[in-house]
């Protein structure tokens, strides 16, 4: 009777048993599925917005060859006398490692007439943090170069007064100006201060002054007093070149002579392309001429811009 009875107790607690493991089950599984369902969308998000943040790749791979990238017409212009050695066009190489980072190449020429320099560098920056594009990062490189040397901001546009003062002010302005003409020639010194300033401030930095060389000629005659920069020739950020620009303008007078150094720097998308075209001279007499030495600078830039983009 005994083993009749475990095996009638045993059919009749089965179904209760496995009513319970399977209620116990589908209450697990409510409550698992539940968390899952909670945690999904959140985990599926962070997931979405990790993939997700992957900046651009810069829009060079490559750079042009350093010594290659200028045409022998443009060196021509820049290094008057170089065809007395026609080696000197050939340039000289910088050392590099990877030429599709970095790459570089320097020019000179000797006459009687004192010396010219010219070098251009290319730096293909690369951004290794997925957030940052390389673009962001070349942007980064080529302010540091411009606070370097300290270049001022770009100039904001004056604020157009309302009508209103417009009118009030006019009126105002109209019968000063009228009533005194000290007061008018105020106006204008106001607005060319900066020149005064800079005969003051620059006397022993040139820029176009009395002299009107040809373009990258010598000054011929002056002084540094006489040959003062001008705010076309001051250091300054340009806005029709690459992405950014910068222009800086330094003379610097020694015993052994002056020499004025021209140093353009340009961001076009990844790539930062430098600059720096010196002409140095023994005679004090003759300073190098501001002007002709920036336009050639520009006129090389736009040439390494299209090489760029080639």
């Amino acid at each position: 009777m005994q083993p009749a009875q475990r095996r009638a107790y045993g059919r009749r607690a089965t179904p209760a048993v496995a009513v319970l493991i399977t209620v116990l089950a589908a209450a697990g599984l409510g409550g698992c599925t539940g968390s899952d369902s909670s945690s999904g969308p959140d985990d599926g998000t962070s997931g979405d917005s990790g993939a997700n943040v992957s900046a651009e790749p810069g829009r060079y791979r490559t750079l042009p060859e350093a010594c290659g990238a200028v045409s022998r017409k443009t060196l021509q212009t820049l290094l008057p006398g170089a065809e007395q050695d026609d080696k000197v066009y050939d340039g000289q190489a910088a050392v590099t490692y990877d030429i599709d980072r970095r790459d570089g190449c320097r020019w000179k020429v000797e006459t009687t007439s004192g010396t010219r320099y010219l070098t251009i560098d290319f730096q293909r920056v690369v951004s290794y943090d997925p957030s940052v594009s390389d673009d962001d990062r070349a942007r980064e490189t080529y302010e540091k170069k411009a606070v370097a040397a300290d270049i001022p901001d770009a100039p904001t546009a004056p604020s157009t007064p309302s009508s209103s003062s417009q009118s009030e002010g006019g009126a105002s302005g109209d019968s000063s100006s009228s009533a005194s003409p000290g007061t008018s020639s105020d106006g204008p010194g106001k607005s060319g201060k900066g020149g005064t300033s800079d005969e003051g401030d620059k006397s022993d930095e040139p820029g176009k002054g009395t002299d009107t060389p040809s373009a990258g000629g010598d000054a011929s005659g002056g002084s540094d007093q006489s040959d003062t920069a001008s705010e076309d020739t001051a250091p300054r950020r340009l806005d029709d070149l690459g992405d950014d620009a910068f222009l800086n303008d330094e003379l610097i007078t020694k015993d052994s002579g002056i020499h004025r150094d021209i140093t353009l720097v340009f961001r076009s998308s990844n790539v930062i392309a430098t600059i720096e075209y010196d002409q140095w001279t023994t005679d004090k007499k003759h300073i190098p001429n501001s002007q002709g030495l920036q336009e050639n600078a520009q006129d090389l830039a736009d040439e390494l811009t299209g090489r760029l983009n080639e």
